[in-house]
């Protein structure tokens, strides 16, 4: 059974919360912290920084991959 997606909208990515289901370094927490704005203008944002919680280490994601719910749970649980 291929996992389901979570509905989102890279317009309102910004500041949501997210929970990673496989903590990595006690990293379970994430917060969006900023949209990564393309070369070109006017360009749809593909690239996110999402940062952990507990330890503020951020990485850059494409905003598509917080769809799999097998990786990515909306808010924090």
């Amino acid at each position: 059974m291929p996992p389901t997606k979570t509905r989102v909208q890279p317009a309102k990515l910004l500041r949501s919360k997210w929970t990673a289901t496989i903590p990595v370094n006690k990293e379970k927490h994430f917060m969006v912290t900023a949209l990564v704005e393309p070369e070109t203008p006017g360009a749809p944002v593909h690239t996110i920084t999402i940062e952990a919680v507990i330890s503020g280490r951020s990485f850059h994601l494409h905003w598509r991959e917080l769809q799999d719910t097998a990786r990515w749970l909306q808010g924090w649980r």
